[in-house]
């Protein structure tokens, strides 16, 4: 199932020969550096097979990104519902990604998520698209920004899926894009 594609990008479901990349990525401490926890393999294998359904059944889901010659896997970027009640309203869809070290510095997290926003609004009709990370993950918040989103100020939050075991990782703050005059 394509979504998506860019000059040199497809974005697309999930296809069992991308298992080994979504291990490397979901395991990888560069990759992960803003999150609490590594995933196992088994761990690995119940979220790749979730996201694969989620985005067969409704076509939202963080899709494959991957090389537009070639078809290889580099890390996912995509458009999903995300709950966090009294930070964002109901029905909310967050763009988010994750990419193999080996492929970073290439643009191609920019190249996807400028793709994405042209078509949450062009083909999905979305009013609002939200994002979010660890204010010192400056890699990601620069995407965010390149991409243009705009950071809403002073609605930084404490991401309540965090343990409190890892405090240096519970504030994140928040960019939005919005395709009209629609309120937070």
């Amino acid at each position: 199932m394509l979504i998506v594609e860019t000059k040199r990008l497809i974005l697309r479901n999930w296809q069992d020969e991308d298992r080994n990349l979504f291990y490397e990525i979901n395991r990888d401490e560069k990759v992960m550096e803003f999150f609490p926890f590594r995933r196992s393999h088994a761990e690995c294998d119940t979220l790749f097979d979730r996201n694969r359904d989620m985005i067969s059944e409704t076509g939202l889901g963080f899709y494959a990104l991957a090389d537009r010659t070639t078809n290889e896997a580099m890390g996912f970027c995509g458009l999903s519902p995300v709950d966090l009640p009294g930070i964002l309203p109901e029905g909310a869809i967050e763009i988010g990604w994750r990419l193999a070290t080996r492929f970073w510095g290439r643009g191609y997290v920019t190249e996807a998520a400028s793709r994405l926003i042209e078509y949450a609004r062009t083909d999905l009709h979305l009013q609002t698209v939200y994002a979010f990370a660890v204010g010192a993950n400056h890699r990601s918040t620069a995407v965010m920004q390149r991409i243009g989103m705009q950071r809403l100020a002073g609605q930084d939050f404490d991401h309540p899926k965090v343990p409190d075991t890892h405090p240096h990782l519970k504030r994140h703050v928040l960019f939005r894009t919005q395709f009209d005059s629609t309120p937070i």
